[in-house]
């Protein structure tokens, strides 16, 4: 006879069900970790019906689960369809198919990037099966051309297109959306290289309500900026890499809009009197990137900074060279600054970044990559002014050590990110970091004094980092990563390239972290199928591993990646010793993996490498493969993967086979 209590599971479960399900919705809206949310719906239908009610995004990896979460959702707004492998027109026409007496279909926002193998199409299917669709991302589609821009016009409500990289469109594609979408908020055509002056001019005729635009790398002139001024509402403008742009173009951009970002790095004609004029004319402007660009940094530019110094938020002047008194002019004319960039700025010192910190207290992020002159002085400053700093680029700064940083350690607590690669830093560095608590992002590559003490500080305070970079700290061992685990459980990106001391037995202390999805293990020759094994049975989440140069690694590791890494998606297996039947294992049985790097895989045959490849029935977008392949592999397979969207990199290398 039974029993149950009010804390049994079956009065837990009745309880579960009597709530509404809003309430339990706000109750899943807690809960991020998607195996939580797996165990709360399977523990309760009452949550489950909850979820399917309210669920907004998703993010299928299998075309086979599209129609299935298209089904079990009705409610999504959002659908990222950029890492579902496999994914083509058949496939994504057939999940839009409305079933027999369902509603239409409710996704306003789809992420397509780098689906190369949807087109025209599918974008018709897709179009006609969300009528409110309002954003669409085709970013590297390199073959989505005009004939798919078409498809995109007859969603008539469209207010955001990015489609950088799509190599195909032109001006008649470009046309077709401004024609088409006259709704147009956001557009981003960066690299569409057959896009003119032409295609710009109608596109600010016909979309009014252009707010942001990104024309970064197109061969456009002073014409384009000349049209986009006639658009009342631009707000945001990016031009990057614009070489046919220059100081007149500019005038013409400041007439008749209220900018509030503009990116004009690396436009080389560009000088700080075209960016004076644009400023004098904009009395709102947030943000301005003239990194790699200006020759010079005259005082016209600066003494115009004073114009908008209550709205700047953001100088990035990368690449310039910048004195002690230019930063003395910014800092007294831009007191709200949140984040500086300076890399690879000649001339900056420890008095220029001092006159600087010392009015711009409300700094969040510092970028100061390979400024060589600056000591621990710099980092005292910073730690004395800017405490509320989240992140630090200090890259290759040579005369920083652990003394500065201890500056930082004591004073800056809420520091979220640091970036000491190729700094001069050892283990005592690293135990004043451990001050700061709320550390995600943690680079120290090169970093050759650091050792398995230093990891042990990082791991007995800093719980929230979720990267960790040690490249070539080649005194890291074993031992380092069991203490880093042990503290630090959230690491989801990790860089062990060139650490040559760790074993399996290091890896088997990695496997206990369940949310890694990113792993560099480049040139580790003491590791075997045995440490991949435990990586892949403990770490579910994985989507990228780099194996290269790992020479001991065979089969039995690809098998243990074939069996439990189902999501992973980006693999670099060159010069380990695995053999085609483990090859055609891996990528038959793989459905989410798109990119594979195999060069001097010498154990594997021509018709290896042949069976392996049919095997990946078209999924792969990116292979790295050696050049003499290239002319033994049957033209009938590599016409089968040009057609599938696979682009091909042949590494000019000798081909060698030794099975």
């Amino acid at each position: 006879m039974s029993h149950d209590g009010p804390g049994s599971s079956a009065g837990a479960g009745a309880g579960v069900d009597a709530l509404s399900l809003d309430l339990l919705a706000h109750a899943l809206a807690g809960v991020r970790d998607p195996r939580d949310r797996k165990s709360c719906r399977l523990a309760s239908r009452a949550f489950a019906r909850a979820e399917a009610a309210s669920r907004r995004a998703a993010r299928p990896l299998r075309r086979e689960a599209l129609p299935r979460v298209l089904r079990a959702f009705p409610a999504l707004a959002a659908l990222d369809l950029s890492a579902c492998a496999g994914l083509d027109d058949a496939s994504l026409a057939a999940a839009l198919l409305p079933a027999p007496g369902g509603a239409e279909l409710g996704v306003r926002r789809v992420r397509l990037a780098r689906a190369s193998g949807v087109g025209w199409r599918g974008l018709e299917a897709l179009v006609g099966a969300c009528p409110r669709l309002e954003a669409v991302d085709l970013s590297h589609c390199v073959a989505a051309g005009d004939r798919e821009m078409a498809a995109l016009a007859a969603a008539a409500g469209l207010r955001e297109l990015v489609m950088d990289k799509c190599l195909g469109v032109t001006d008649v594609g470009l046309a077709k959306v401004a024609v088409g979408c006259p709704g147009l908020r956001r557009l981003s055509v960066k690299w569409c290289r057959e896009i003119s002056d032409i295609g710009i001019e109608l596109l600010a005729k016909k979309c009014p309500d252009l707010r942001s635009i990104d024309i970064s790398y197109l061969k456009v002139s002073n014409e384009s900026l000349r049209s986009l001024s006639t658009l009342k509402k631009l707000e945001d403008i990016a031009m990057v890499g614009c070489l046919f742009i220059d100081d007149d173009g500019l005038q013409m951009l400041s007439a008749g809009n209220s900018l509030q970002s503009i990116d004009v790095s690396r436009c080389h004609h560009v000088t700080s009197q075209g960016l004076a004029l644009l400023i004098d004319s904009q009395r709102f402007i947030q943000k301005i990137n003239a990194g790699h660009s200006l020759h010079e940094i005259e005082t016209c530019f600066l003494s115009k900074l004073s114009t908008i110094g209550e709205t700047l938020t953001v100088l990035r002047l990368d690449g310039l060279e910048i004195f002690a008194s230019n930063l003395q002019a910014i800092a007294d004319s831009c007191k709200n600054l949140a984040e500086i960039g300076l890399s690879k700025c000649n001339g900056v010192t420890d008095d220029g970044i001092a006159s600087l910190v010392v009015n711009c207290s409300y700094l969040r992020t510092i970028d100061v990559t390979c400024c060589h002159l600056l000591t621990n002085d710099a980092l005292a400053a910073i730690a004395e002014n800017c405490r509320m700093v989240e992140c630090l680029r200090l890259e290759s700064c040579p005369f920083i050590n652990e003394k500065g940083l201890e500056r930082i350690g004591t004073l800056c607590s809420n520091l979220k990110e640091i970036d000491l690669t190729d700094c001069r830093i050892n283990d005592e560095a690293l135990q004043h970091l451990t001050s700061c608590s709320e550390l995600q992002i943690l680079k120290l590559g090169l970093c050759s004094s650091i050792s398995d003490k230093g990891l042990v500080y990082i791991g007995s305070n800093c719980a929230k980092l979720v990267e960790l970079d040690l490249y070539r700290c080649s005194a890291i061992t074993d031992e380092g990563l069991a203490a880093l685990v042990r503290g630090c459980k959230k690491i989801r990106m990790l860089n062990l390239r060139y650490c040559t001391q760790i074993t399996d037995a290091g890896l088997k202390h990695l496997s206990t972290l369940e949310e890694l999805t990113n792993l560099e293990m480049r040139c580790l020759v003491r590791i075997t199928g045995i440490g991949i094994t435990s990586i892949a049975v403990g770490c579910p989440s994985l989507i990228e591993l780099d194996l290269k140069r790992c020479y001991s690694v065979d089969d039995a590791g690809l098998w243990a990646l074939s069996r439990y890494s189902q999501n992973l998606r980006q693999l670099t297996i060159s010069y380990c010793q695995v053999t085609g039947l483990g090859l055609c294992h891996l990528l038959g049985t793989l459905r989410c993996l798109q990119d594979v790097k195999m060069v001097h895989l010498s154990w594997v045959s021509i018709e290896g490498f042949e069976i392996a490849l049919r095997a990946s029935c078209g999924r792969l977008k990116k292979l790295k493969l050696l050049g003499g392949l290239r002319s033994v592999l049957s033209p009938e397979l590599l016409q089968m993967l040009q057609a599938c969207g696979c682009r091909v990199r042949w590494l000019d290398k000798p081909l060698v086979y030794k099975g």
